[in-house]
């Protein structure tokens, strides 16, 4: 409760009055009071009968009779009610009956008020009271700047003088006004009851200001003089609360006493677990400083709480402990096979790195990085490698990780400092040797507090992690031992140092046949088994898995492949599920085509989607690889009447709009050899549009896929729509080599587009693919844009009778014809 939560003109005229002794009472104070007269008890209960408010005044003080006449000591009222005129406005917040008969009350001023006279006196007194409502200063700069210094001043009386308590530095912080402020601070002054009733009285805020600085001053002054004439003991008080300082000479006097070996056994204990943790040099001599430090310590005092997590933590860090290694290749591969299905490129280099380890365990490895899309199984790789070798596995995630800390520790100056992620992993492992799987490695930021990927340098580098330093142990960890392993989506935002201490292994999409054997193998016992179900019960027809795969997932991962399985599997669930609760007996579901249909809901990918038996001018096929896989890629060119500008569309990144302007000119230059008019170039406008402009597109890949696009537009001429080209364009019209060739070849295998134009420098990238997805496609290698029309461009030939025949112009006397009805 707060006085701004109180109105005051709630507050009546004649409220009953409660007389305090030793005790004068300010606005914003709240202070438990003891009640123990019957006729204050009375009032009191007066009070909160009616709507709980109070008036609270002193007993006037012995003191000479001049200070009577001051308006703040005036005393009107007669004995035994002698108290002061000037008091306190105060609010009941709450009562308690005490077993010896007095009554606690827990008061909040509220504001200043005056006593104009006494009403009754039996069975309660009644004072009929003015209130004098403070009026608040404004914010100013002046009022901030005394508020400043007056906060400096406390300060300084908390450190020196210690007549006020460190616990008002709190409240100040959350107040507002100048008044407000003064207040809190005359109730936390070590004051007399007249110079107390004479600051209540002073209701100029600046007049008040005045008399608590002059208090003040005269406290931290005569501290001071006291402070040079004390003994060297008093430099300890200054230090330390008096508190503190009281319970170290209790400490002392118990030592002197033969009493003081309370917590002997436990620091003794102490030392035998550090000396028994086989910790470095350097971390045992930091460990048994810390106890020494923290015997001489208060034990409830907040530091030696942090230095007690601090030994907590060296002592659980596994200095010594390690996992029993036994590598044996045959049995490695036979637990990669049953983790993972096909992948066999990848799978012979991790058994290289395995048999290599198992020669010489000392090497210090390459970091493995596998980079892919998104749900290929790349962190499930690293489980497999140290389910292979017998070791602990722990996965660290570093994505959004932009503070240093998070990777080398908060010092421990810091309030709630805590290691970095990399030595709270090897606690939670509990050994020296773990496989760690550093997760999202090219989603690493940095901003003003670090940056992370300079931290990484040393984690990773070998000839340096034997002795990494996390800034809250302070002290040399060895993390030679440690298996790093790292996975990302993609290597461009990969900083180059850090990227030099990585080999790159490309986990790449998986085709069709590929996901069909994981689904039956893998993905359908799995979410089966989550869901309650057995084979038994449920199964699933190979129709059935090959519809979910082409017509609900087209990604290259298996994320959306399990989550539909699974829902099919959950609706079955359901089903058995209801027919429990109605008696039914179980019976075995099959999930056919019709029925994954029905329980998945209309399809998300149609065969026709990208209409390939169609053709199309100025609409070519391109290939793209993104973070999720390939893509393909529909690039749309409409030619306008105008002055030769270029228009694009389709939120397009700027190395891609650089690959437009590239073909751009790489058309116009060759236009003869094209057979376009060059004045074209000049009478019309070309607008670019690549569909799906919501999503961000980039890259050099869709060159030659541009060109084509532009030539058919100036040309008039159709374009096959199931081929599909990738790569890169100069302006010459040369094709250079690409990235990401199997994700695009798996992209156009998806959409049903089976001839794919690949640059004649990918040949290699191409063989490398497995024979399943070979044989299934039509690849034409090209070295120049000529050649790459001759793939995809369609000439038109008019017959006599009126009819248009499109033929395919291949150099291999392959043809598509294709025939539509025009005008004649």
């Amino acid at each position: 409760m707060s006085t701004d939560n109180v109105s005051m003109s709630h507050v009546g005229e004649f409220l009953p009055l409660l007389p305090l002794k030793d005790t004068v009472i300010f606005p914003q104070m709240i202070l438990p009071v003891f009640v123990s007269e019957d006729i204050c008890i009375r009032a009191v209960e007066a009070a909160c009968a009616k709507d709980r408010f109070i008036f609270l005044s002193a007993f006037r003080a012995e003191g000479p009779a001049e200070d009577l006449e001051q308006p703040a000591l005036m005393v009107s009222t007669p004995p035994p009610f002698d108290v002061y005129d000037l008091g306190t406005v105060a609010s009941i917040m709450r009562t308690r009956k005490l077993p010896d008969g007095r009554l606690k009350v827990l008061l909040q001023g509220l504001t200043r008020g005056t006593v104009l006279n006494l009403r009754q006196m039996t069975p309660y007194p009644l004072a009929s009271v003015r209130s004098l409502p403070e009026k608040e200063l404004p914010r100013t700069p002046e009022t901030s700047s005394l508020i400043r210094a007056m906060k400096e001043l406390v300060e300084q009386t908390v450190q020196y003088a210690r007549t006020i308590t460190p616990d008002v530095l709190p409240l100040l912080l959350e107040t507002h006004g100048l008044g407000r402020f003064l207040d809190i601070i005359a109730a936390h002054m070590n004051l007399k009851i007249e110079d107390a009733q004479k600051i209540l009285g002073t209701i100029d805020i600046h007049e008040r200001y005045k008399k608590i600085q002059m208090t003040l001053r005269g406290d931290i002054e005569a501290a001071i003089l006291q402070g040079k004439s004390s003994t060297g003991s008093r430099d300890d008080v200054q230090k330390i609360h008096r508190e503190n300082y009281l319970r170290e000479q209790l400490k002392a006097l118990k030592q002197e006493l033969g009493e003081g070996g309370e917590g002997k056994e436990e620091f003794e204990e102490m030392r035998d677990k550090v000396m028994k943790a086989q910790m470095s040099s350097e971390g045992q001599g930091e460990c048994l400083k810390q106890i020494r430090r923290l015997e001489r310590m208060n034990q409830d005092s907040s530091e030696a709480s942090l230095t007690r997590t601090y030994i907590d933590w060296m002592l659980d860090l596994p200095w010594s402990k390690m996992s029993d290694t036994k590598i044996e290749v045959t049995q490695c591969k036979k637990i990669l096979d049953q983790d993972h299905y096909g992948l066999d490129k990848i799978k012979d280099r991790i058994l290289e790195y395995m048999a290599v380890k198992k020669l010489n365990p000392n090497l210090k490895g390459p970091i493995l990085c596998f980079v892919g899309p998104p749900g290929v199984g790349k962190t499930s790789l690293g489980k497999s490698i140290a389910r292979a070798m017998g070791r602990k596995f722990a996965r660290i995630s570093l994505g959004g990780v932009k503070d240093e800390s998070e990777l080398r520790g908060h010092r421990r100056t810091y309030v709630g400092a805590l290691p970095g992620r990399i030595i709270q992993a090897l606690k939670q492992v509990g050994t020296k040797n773990p496989v760690f799987m550093l997760d999202e490695i090219d989603k690493v930021g940095a901003d003003y507090k670090g940056d992370p990927a300079s931290a990484l340098l040393e984690i990773l580098d070998p000839e340096q992690n034997n002795t990494f330093s996390d800034h809250y142990i302070s002290v040399p960890f060895d993390l030679s031992q440690v298996i790093f392993l790292a996975n990302a989506n993609r290597l461009d935002t990969i900083p180059g140092p850090l990227r030099d201490r990585l080999e790159i292994i490309e986990v790449s999409g998986y085709s069709e046949d590929e996901k069909n054997e994981i689904t039956k193998q893998y993905i359908i016992p799995k979410v089966v088994s989550d869901n309650g179900l057995t084979q038994d019960l449920i199964s699933f027809q190979d129709s059935a898995v090959n519809f979910v795969i082409q017509s609900y997932t087209r990604e290259s991962g298996l994320r959306n492949l399990e989550k539909n399985m699974a829902a099919i599997t959950r609706k079955i669930a359901r089903f058995f599920a209801e027919n429990d609760e109605k008696g039914k007996e179980r019976k075995q579901v099959k999930i056919t085509t019709k029925l994954a249909r029905e329980l998945l809901g209309e399809e998300k990918y149609l065969e026709d989607e990208h209409e390939i038996e169609s053709l199309k001018v100025g609409m070519g096929v391109g290939l793209a690889y993104t973070q999720v896989g390939g893509e393909v890629l529909h690039i749309e060119v409409k030619l306008l009447p105008g002055a030769g500008k270029l228009i694009l569309t389709g939120q397009l990144g700027d190395v891609m709009k650089e690959s437009v302007q590239a073909a751009h000119t790489c058309v116009r230059a060759c236009a003869a050899e094209f057979g376009i008019d060059v004045k074209k170039f000049e009478t019309q406008d070309v607008h670019l549009h690549v569909p799906a402009g919501a999503i961000p597109k980039d890259g050099p890949s869709a060159g030659i896929a541009i060109a084509v696009s532009l030539i058919s537009a100036f040309r008039g001429v159709p374009l096959r729509q199931d081929v599909a080209m990738t790569g890169e364009l100069t302006l010459q019209g040369r094709v250079l080599p690409i990235g990401g060739v199997r994700e695009k070849c798996l992209a156009a295998l998806r959409c049903g587009i089976r001839l794919v134009c690949l640059p004649e420098k990918n040949r290699g990238a191409f063989a490398e693919l497995p024979l399943t997805v070979r044989r299934k496609m039509d690849v034409r290698f090209v070295s120049h844009l000529s050649e790459v029309l001759e793939h995809c461009l369609v000439d038109a030939v008019k017959s006599g009778d009126g009819v248009v025949n499109y033929a395919l112009n291949a150099r291999d006397g392959e043809s598509a014809a294709r025939t539509r009805d025009t005008a004649a």
